[in-house]
């Protein structure tokens, strides 16, 4: 007898968590990935799961809704959640990473897997049977774009996503900054740039009459998403809108002297060597002369050398609600999937979380199942739910909150922040019954 077998085409986060996840389950997959032959505009590396954003998995904390929905894929025996963990750099209560170890880690794995097959090479088409998971990313390549909308029969979605400079660490003034996590929550792992009234003032002028980046054709129809906005699309919203986003000071007070400031802005370690910073929150569509006239008048960084711009390009989702189901297949073509950001996920965590979850239904689908959805009690679930929602008017990407998880149905004595680790208790709870479930023997951690 044949063993069973499925098609995932793309090797990002979301078709290596779904392809894990069907191998983990005796299910052969051939994974098509056009990486080296062909780039993306935003992609640099071989490597698969290339981080092409921030290296930051955002927070640990379970009261925090990513916190929870990495801790559920770590105990569902996640690839992506095992690769973090092991190339972690300190972050305060958050999770980064350092990139190529990050990514080279997943690459050797699914590589080296007897079950998987590679093959590099462009996918135009989807195949004409058996069953498919479409990971191939937000930037899926033109030829493969125009073939999927003839099969959803529908325009596709535009917005634009921006990624944050990188500065070389021995070029950041040690004298101008501090080092410090927000509320001294975590090990003290951030180099925060301070300003004063009138440093602020000077550096926001700047900002808001820098030269932005020309857009090209169907880029030139400006739609940024809200979670990943320019820096200067930010600013031009109001003078104090940044010091209520990412160069807010609250809860960065100087560690020795106390002192306060103005507004802050904070620096993450980029790889384990700390020879590498990325300027938090500081996406972004400025030239690059400009980025370097405008961000080396953040106090530090009058020297800074940039190894890698801020650049911006253009994403591509699909209208879920009305296409897929909540476990990421299509309603009229079920032997279909999509996973990733072309979902309308929105996140690193996010992405892997699709990609698992279409993954395990793929899988117990191939091997002559019903399938498996996750309950909308979980993070996975929730945003599983939330893409395939048909009564969802005007839908836009979404990151992992708890706003989209199903109601407790009773009062939480406490704050937010109480309700909110009970959302996780519930979660993880479930998590724990599925190692009775045979679709994860020997599959959960």
């Amino acid at each position: 007898m044949n063993m069973p077998e499925i098609t995932v085409i793309g090797a990002g986060l979301a078709g290596c968590e779904a392809a894990w996840q069907a191998v983990k389950r005796g299910v052969k997959v051939r994974l098509y990935e056009m990486k080296p032959h062909k780039m993306t505009p935003a992609h640099s590396s071989p490597l698969f799961a290339e981080l092409v954003c921030s290296n930051s998995l955002r927070s640990n904390m379970l009261s925090n809704a990513v916190g929870l929905l990495k801790e559920e894929l770590r105990r569902l025996g996640s690839l992506i959640m095992e690769a973090a963990d092991a190339s972690s750099v300190s972050a305060g209560s958050a999770l980064a990473v350092d990139r190529k170890i990050f990514a080279q880690s997943i690459t050797d794995r699914i590589r080296n897997h007897p079950l998987i097959e590679i093959v590099e090479e462009e996918v135009t088409r989807l195949p004409e049977s058996g069953i498919t998971i479409v990971a191939s990313g937000p930037l899926t390549s033109e030829a493969l774009s125009d073939h999927i909308e003839t099969i959803i029969g529908c325009d596709r979605l535009h917005f634009f996503d921006a990624a944050a400079p990188i500065i070389d660490a021995v070029s950041i003034d040690i004298d101008k900054v501090f080092l410090a996590s927000r509320y001294g929550k975590g090990e003290a792992s951030y180099l925060n740039c301070p300003f004063n009234e009138d440093e602020y003032q000077r550096f926001y002028e700047a900002l808001i009459t820098a030269q932005t980046a020309e857009l090209h054709g169907h880029e030139g129809d400006l739609e940024v998403f809200e979670g990943c906005m320019p820096i200067e699309v930010m600013a031009s919203r109001g003078k104090d809108t940044l010091r209520f986003g990412p160069m807010k000071p609250i809860g960065l007070d100087h560690p020795v002297t106390g002192e306060k400031y103005y507004a802050v802005v904070q620096l993450r370690r980029e790889n384990t060597a700390a020879s590498m910073y990325n300027i938090v929150g500081f996406q972004t569509r400025l030239t690059f002369p400009e980025q370097r006239r405008v961000f080396r008048m953040i106090p530090g960084l009058e020297n800074a050398e940039f190894l890698r711009y801020g650049v911006m390009h253009r994403n591509t989702f699909i209208n879920s609600p009305q296409l897929l189901t909540a476990s990421y297949s299509m309603r009229e073509r079920s032997e279909v999937y999509f996973a990733g950001q072309m979902t309308g996920v929105e996140g690193y965590v996010e992405s892997a979380s699709s990609g698992l979850a279409a993954g395990v239904d793929a899988a117990v689908r191939a091997l002559g199942g019903e399938g498996f959805l996750f309950p909308a009690i979980t993070e996975i679930g929730a945003l599983a739910h939330y893409i395939s929602d048909p009564a969802t008017v005007n839908f836009q990407p979404m990151n992992a909150n708890f706003g989209i998880i199903a109601p407790l149905g009773y009062k939480v004595k406490g704050d937010k922040t109480t309700r909110n680790e009970e959302y996780a208790r519930r979660s993880l709870e479930y998590i724990e019954t599925l190692s009775e479930n045979p679709i994860f023997n020997d599959c959960l951690e």
